[in-house]
């Protein structure tokens, strides 16, 4: 592999314009696809194989038109302290508000409280619903706009109105990632001396970016692709663009540093250090295109988009690159680098990367113990973590959800917000009602329901719909087992009446949505770590390197964990993060940071240890490797992570709280996995395995095969006699066709 990307990286190099074109050509077909792409996105949330899940489905069947898929607002009106709604002055502005969402376009129905009979039996609150005739994505902004404008109204007649519903969502707000751009720009400046140097990551990153996330555009009404994929996409292909190419131009440099021509120095950064990026790119697609096995297919879809923005980001790496580093010339080296002679750029001081490495290397029990007790202290709140969907009640006290969200807990009980749906199947029963009426009886029978509504069957009569009422609030224990309760009465129920009884809505969803990762994580994590662990072998033909790299991985994850625990669950420097709200962890949170931290932690691995590896192969003792790797590797190892580390926290930022929290997760847990299991507890490991750290038995090594991810080939093929100085017109032929 050494050899081809060798011979890669010196064609990018000479035909720089042919490859520099074919790219820009990509950014702008993609751009004019995304640009004539359908504005509509799919943000439905299907769980396949859930009770939940197929209720709806029969939902949607038995009762056509009724659309739960469309934007939905509910409207929650407050009379003044000492007055009712019923009031004749309270009662005319409730009217007039609903009377004006009326005459919205995109509005489908709204019924007053007084007519629905949403008044509280103190008659201080009521609410009303509308139904839109579109989804939340689609509607304009002069909806959502006549929306708030008609609750002012209300407003300046004295009511208290607040707004909840999915009619309020809208696309996260975009921003977050040019904070992670510009402290990676400084981190790059400072690392490189160079601002062509620092820019090339940069520039390479976001063209990367721009034809994965436009691509994503494009594609998102042909695949119904959620609003989320792309943020995703954007947040994990900056991450490893900027750090792909940051370890390429590094050993370009260095290879300048060492007397090199400038195109057989592109030849070998690609050539070595480009066999790391394939390698760390493989991880993470392996890691993110895994999520597909959870059967989720919201989540399978932002997992295949995002691995395949890292994909694109591997290619920019190893072909655009080399071909801007021959726009680039000399300007990618520091000023004082360019006026000094080859070979003299660092001296023979050691640099902090060496120190650290010695001082490892010296007390290796000491940094081993202080980096497991560390993490394992951090991940103690993690034995306490509670997962479950976010709602309104999770949202700032200060938003009008949140508010509508408090007044109706107030005015109807906590459980109000959580309503259970019982669709009860009654086509096989002999007596339709009377089965519906003893499902009913059943239901206000049990513990901790509050109120069950009168069915309401279906134009066939073969299907009725019941709402219950919980007493709880819709994320506490008490609901979920109300829950189960229901589902546990389903089977003595159709024995005895021939009905089925299915419970869904969105508290049922959420419920089963965590049910169904929880039984997910194990088997996920089994394929990746075990695929992984077999590319690694394969990478450092090696046993005890892998599961060292697969058990370090775990430590900071669940140290990960437990950080997000502590912060959005127990509120833990909440203000400092913008947490305005502590409540139970988003549900796709352990096993999404399973996915995605274990392929970027891959990434330092790859980058660290195949340096120690190849300083190894070419006759190093194994101490001494290990000070190799760190010597040339851990100033850009450390920018990569502070960089990585960056442009996670910047989607901190953000309004959305599910970004918020993966934005922090990922941050978190990269800091973790790059400065203390891999620049602490890694070395620690190696200087105590020694030798045997590289151990591999006689008969797997016959079976693996040799990818010379060190390059040990390639440095055999040039160090021929007579071998030629670049590759002949006809091998670049060959590498054309290939």
């Amino acid at each position: 592999m050494a050899t081809f990307l060798y011979r890669l990286g010196r064609l990018a190099y000479r035909r720089r314009w042919y490859f520099a074109l074919i790219w820009v050509l990509l950014l702008v077909l993609a751009g004019a696809g995304a640009a004539t792409a359908s504005k509509s996105s799919n943000n439905d949330f299907s769980i396949p194989g859930t009770e939940a899940q197929r209720a709806f489905d029969l939902l949607e069947k038995r009762f056509p038109g009724n659309n739960e898929q469309n934007a939905s607002a509910r409207v929650v009106f407050k009379a003044p302290e000492g007055q009712k709604l019923t009031d004749p002055k309270n009662k005319a502005a409730v009217e007039k508000v609903i009377g004006e969402l009326k005459h919205s376009a995109q509005v489908a129905a709204a019924a007053d409280p007084f007519t629905a009979k949403t008044v509280n039996p103190a008659g201080t609150t009521g609410y009303a619903s509308a139904a839109y005739k579109v989804k939340s994505m689609d509607l304009t902004e002069d909806s959502r706009t006549e929306l708030k404008d008609a609750a002012q109204h209300g407003r300046d007649a004295g009511l208290t109105v607040e707004v909840g519903g999915s009619v309020l969502q809208q696309m996260p707000e975009g921003g977050s990632e040019a904070i992670g751009i510009a402290v990676s720009a400084v981190v790059l400046l400072i690392t490189f001396g160079s601002l062509v140097a620092a820019g090339l990551p940069l520039l390479t990153a976001i063209i990367g970016v721009g034809i994965g996330v436009s691509s994503i555009a494009a594609l998102a009404p042909l695949l119904d692709l959620s609003t989320n994929t792309s943020t995703l996409a954007m947040m994990i292909g900056l991450a490893v663009g900027i750090d792909y190419a940051l370890f390429i131009v590094s050993r370009y440099r260095a290879e300048l540093a060492e007397g090199r021509e400038r195109e057989e120095a592109a030849g070998r950064a690609v050539g070595t250090a480009g066999s790391a990026v394939v390698f760390a790119g493989l991880t993470v697609v392996i890691a993110l295109a895994g999520l597909m096995v959870v059967n989720i297919p919201m989540l399978t879809k932002m997992g295949m988009a995002a691995a395949g923005t890292v994909t694109i980001a591997v290619l920019i790496a190893l072909s655009l690159i080399p071909a801007l580093l021959g726009f680039a010339g000399k300007q990618v080296l520091a000023r004082k680098v360019r006026k000094a002679k080859p070979g003299a750029e660092g001296g023979d001081k050691p640099n902090m990367g060496t120190r650290w490495a010695r001082f490892v290397l010296r007390k290796p029990v000491l940094v081993l113990v202080a980096g497991v007790l560390g993490l394992g202290a951090i991940a103690v709140p993690a034995a306490s973590l509670e997962l479950g969907l976010p709602d309104d009640g999770a949202a700032s006290k200060s938003s009008t959800q949140r508010k509508a969200y408090d007044l109706l807990s107030e005015g109807f009980g906590p459980g109000f917000n959580g309503p259970l749906m019982v669709i009860t199947d009654v086509a096989d029963a002999k007596d339709p009602k009377g089965a519906v009426q003893k499902v009913g009886d059943k239901l206000k029978g049990l513990d901790n329901v509050a109120t069950v509504t009168p069915a309401h069957f279906n134009p066939a009569g073969d299907t009725a719909m019941l709402t219950v009422v919980p007493k709880s609030k819709p994320t506490s224990t008490d609901t979920e087992d109300l829950v189960h309760a229901i589902r546990a009465e389903g089977g003595p129920l159709k024995a005895d009446t021939g009905a089925e009884v299915l419970v869904t809505g969105a508290t049922a969803m959420n419920i089963d949505v965590s049910q169904k990762l929880n039984d997910a994580l194990l088997p996920y994590l089994a394929l990746v770590v075990g695929l992984a662990f077999l590319l690694l072998m394969v990478v450092f033909r090696s046993v005890l390197v892998p599961l060292k790299a697969a058990l370090g991985f775990l430590l900071s994850v669940v140290a990960a964990l437990g950080a997000v625990v502590a912060v959005f669950q127990w509120g833990w420097l909440g203000s400092v993060f913008g947490v305005e709200e502590t409540g139970p962890i988003m549900s796709m949170m352990p096993i999404f940071m399973v996915g995605v931290v274990f392929g970027l932690a891959m990434d330092y691995e790859v980058f660290l240890v195949t340096r120690m590896r190849e300083a190894f192969v070419h006759g190093e003792r194994p101490g001494q490797a290990v000070v190799t790797g760190f010597k040339h590797g851990a100033r850009v190892v450390t920018a990569a992570a502070i960089i990585m580390i960056s442009v996670f926290a910047g989607f901190i930022g953000s309004s959305e709280q599910m970004i918020k929290m993966i934005g922090f997760g990922l941050a978190i847990a990269v800091f973790f996995d790059a400065f203390v299991v891999r620049m602490a507890i890694v070395p620690a490991v190696l200087a105590l395995l020694g030798k045997s750290a590289w151990w591999l038995p006689g008969w797997l090594a016959k079976v693996l095969p040799n990818v010379d991810v060190e390059g040990e080939g390639l440095q055999k093929r040039l160090a021929e006699p007579g071998a030629p100085k670049a590759p002949e017109a006809d091998e670049d032929r060959e590498l054309v066709k290939a």
